[in-house]
């Protein structure tokens, strides 16, 4: 990847990272298919805004409206609905390992679906190095219950899978001259259809005593860390590919740690900065530069 590639790869890690305080206080007040609905929701407004305002072209052909629809399925109504499920069972720290493998699922599928992503060596050493980085900034002690609660657990690993699949059926925009928003837009807006019924069958309406704070973090959380986030998420996947683009899940525990670090005065102890060094070399092994290669 090119330097640039890094650069918004960070900025969307640090955008999904600091969904977790926006989480944490939308949690406060309302139910969590109803935070990922208005999550979703917010996000597809704010991104036909975008579209509208800007004058971008929008697709006609039902294929790619299709495509928008699969694409929403897989990298949101699939992975959120286990995700949540698995965590009603599940500690987060257990969650968040086992969606870190995300980009061992990317390699494995994009190696069997895709030519120009092959399997290597390299590759499958710089994922799991990369995915013992996150075990050990969360801590190893989360995996005692590794044993339990299993199909919970599978839920998990369905959800990073349906992420992997996502990352490899996303590279089909790049073919189609998209604009990273448009394709965001039509992404977001699939899985709105469709979650959003869902929260309100299940949840209701949101009732008038939910406190402004709550509502607000919701907000932001679609304007900032959906919306936003989706364009540049688009953006590398087009340009970096469907591997390089999952390794954003090493990097949100990493943004999530230092943010905890700065903005809530947790301490940035020695197994997070071991975690940080495994998670660099993981990605350098990935990427491929200081190795003598980039494939």
């Amino acid at each position: 990847m090119e330097a640039a590639d890094w650069a918004q790869l960070l900025l969307l890690s640090l955008l999904w990272g600091g969904s977790f305080f926006l989480i944490a206080v939308s949690v406060t007040g309302l139910p969590v298919l109803s935070i990922v609905a208005i999550r979703l929701g917010v996000a597809a407004m704010v991104l036909w805004l975008i579209v509208l305002a800007t004058g971008r072209r929008l697709p006609r052909a039902p294929g790619i409206w299709a495509a928008f629809l699969v694409m929403g399925i897989l990298n949101n109504a699939i992975p959120f609905g286990l995700i949540v499920w698995g965590q009603t069972s599940i500690p987060s720290g257990l969650a968040s390992i086992l969606n870190a493998t995300t980009p061992l699922w990317t390699v494995i599928v994009s190696g069997l679906l895709l030519s120009d992503e092959g399997f290597s060596a390299r590759k499958l050493a710089g994922v799991v190095l990369g995915l013992g980085g996150v075990a050990v900034m969360i801590g190893l002690d989360t995996l005692a219950g590794l044993g339990h609660a299993i199909w919970a657990q599978l839920a998990i690993l369905g959800a990073a899978l349906s992420y992997a699949f996502a990352n490899v059926f996303g590279r089909r925009f790049r073919s189609m001259g998209l604009d990273p928003v448009v394709t965001a837009a039509g992404m977001v807006t699939g899985s709105s259809a469709l979650l959003i019924p869902l929260a309100l069958s299940v949840d209701g309406w949101p009732g008038a005593e939910v406190p402004g704070q709550v509502w607000l973090a919701a907000i932001v959380l679609g304007v900032l860390s959906t919306g936003f986030a989706y364009v540049l998420y688009f953006r590398v996947l087009a340009r970096a590919g469907a591997t390089n683009i999952s390794l954003v899940t090493f990097l949100v525990p990493v943004s999530a740690v230092l943010l905890g670090w700065l903005f809530l005065a947790e301490t940035l102890g020695a197994a997070h900065l071991l975690g940080v060094a495994l998670i660099a070399l993981g990605l350098a092994l990935i990427d491929g530069r200081l190795f003598g290669g980039r494939k």
